[in-house]
């Protein structure tokens, strides 16, 4: 008797060359177009200017186009926002690094020991960690930063009893709410009012609102499919996965018992704690990005080579080898940065803004605002990027927001609200998809998992946006 084949969703690869394919189309149906652009000293860029949209000679993307987008989606010389390299390289130093520490023990003898203290409280570990990247969200715009606590926190995660998916939405849903909600973030809320040409103090009572109810949200879900799949593991969105995530995540240590806890042990879990307060101050204080974080990763990995005395030969294939691990979620970096690189060279992104802009003509107040949020949730995907997104848009739709007799505090509340929330999922979002692919989580299954908080979350926004029209 032949065996029936069931469907299979495709791969995170798959998904996104799907999208660039799509993309590709897309520039062959939608008029290509350009807005004139004038230099802002405030952003230290070009901006576009409302009421200069004209279209322009098509440049549709073919066969060649779609072979070589993820090649130049990790690295494009015309467009830094579409570059990769940089993310791709952060998180090939992060494994070596990662590997480097794992090497030696601390990280399983260190879980061993957190496990064995929160004994029956590992359930206060998840708001508490939310609260913390929520924290680096609505500060300095968390994301890419993220990458790196992957391998920390979901081996926690599953040797406490969760699963795969509570360690990534833990990160994820954390920074992200925290970016949804953001307050002071430079590469939000301060570009988009720039932008707008208001402080980024104005509207901020409404956003601090939905930054804490968001977040209460977001953090009451995860708890309870958390404790629903440590009370009843087959309720795992990943239950098929289960002992192979086990394997990966946490490797022997439940058939060995639980590691001794020495010294050594000890000062590398100090350097791997020092290496990651380094880099946020870094990225918050310091000015740093992607190529100094690498090099910090680099040094710390041979700082815990020296502690634990691994060796020069041991050392070297250990983080290549830990690199190695992490190979594709740098490529999947690449391909997914690859379907902005097509639509820029497509020239696409101004006709759909225009259309946007065209949408939001005469409309009442309340509808004005919820419009916007839909056309930022959809510009959102084409456009991941908060500050990218913010300096294409808040200059055509701010002033728009004066003739509807709205607040233009509320359209930047509006577009970063839809920007977080949409890279909640978004497949053209880099973080998004090395999230998923460090927590070995199909991109369909963290779709299933999130829809029902993205439809909370999308409640609590659109009220918020409407009640702030009356405020």
């Amino acid at each position: 008797m032949t065996e029936k084949k069931h469907f299979t969703f495709p791969t995170a690869f798959t998904i996104l060359y799907i999208l660039i394919i799509l993309v590709a189309g897309l520039t062959w149906v939608i008029p290509a177009g350009e807005y004139e652009r004038v230099y802002s000293e405030a952003l230290d860029k070009e901006v576009p200017v409302p009421g200069t949209y004209r279209e322009v000679e098509p440049t549709p993307q073919g066969f060649k186009a779609v072979v070589l987008a993820p090649i130049a989606g990790l690295y494009n010389p015309d467009s830094y926002e579409a570059n990769a390299v940089d993310v791709a390289v952060f998180v090939l130093m992060i494994g070596g690094f990662l590997g480097v520490v794992t090497k030696t023990g601390a990280i399983d003898a260190g879980i061993a020991r957190t496990m064995r203290r929160l004994q029956g409280r590992e359930k206060w570990m998840i708001p508490i960690l939310m609260a913390l990247f929520a924290a680096g969200g609505t500060t300095y715009g968390m994301a890419e930063e993220t990458l790196a606590f992957y391998m920390i926190v979901i081996p926690i995660m599953v040797a406490a009893g969760y699963d795969a998916v509570t360690g990534v939405a833990i990160i994820l849903l954390g920074a992200g709410v925290g970016v949804l909600g953001s307050t002071i973030n430079p590469f939000a809320t301060v570009i988009a009012s720039n932008a707008a040409s208001i402080p980024f103090t104005q509207g901020m009572i409404l956003r601090v609102v939905i930054l804490i109810l968001g977040w209460l949200l977001c953090v009451g879900y995860v708890m309870r499919y958390a404790e629903r799949v440590r009370r009843d593991p087959l309720r795992s969105i990943v239950a098929d996965r289960r002992e192979e995530n086990e394997a990966y995540f946490v490797g022997e240590r439940k058939s060995e018992g639980l590691p001794d806890f020495t010294g050594t042990h000890k000062l590398v879990l100090i350097v791997f704690a020092l290496t990651f307060a380094i880099m946020i101050w870094g990225v918050s204080a310091g000015g740093w990005w992607m190529a100094e974080m690498s090099g910090l990763f680099l040094v710390a990995a041979i700082v815990v080579g020296l502690v634990a005395r691994l060796g020069e030969q041991s050392f070297t294939a250990t983080f290549v080898d830990g690199a190695r691990e992490l190979l594709g979620v740098a490529l999947i970096i690449g391909v997914a940065r690859g379907i902005v690189v097509v639509m820029d060279a497509g020239q696409i992104t101004a006709t759909i803004l225009h259309w946007s802009e065209l949408a939001v003509e005469d409309l009442s107040s309340v509808l004005f605002i919820n419009t916007m949020y839909w056309l930022q949730v959809g510009l959102s995907f084409f456009v991941p990027s908060s500050s990218g997104l913010a300096v294409l848009t808040m200059p055509i739709m701010a002033p728009l927001s004066d003739f509807a007799g709205v607040d233009r505090a509320l359209a930047v509340t509006a577009y970063q609200t839809a920007n977080g929330l949409v890279n909640f999922i978004n497949p053209t979002f880099a973080v998004v998809m090395g999230a998923l692919a460090l927590g070995r989580v199909p991109y369909e299954r963290w779709l299933r998992f999130t829809w029902p908080l993205l439809l909370m979350m999308t409640i609590l926004i659109m009220g918020g946006l409407s009640i702030g029209v009356f405020i």
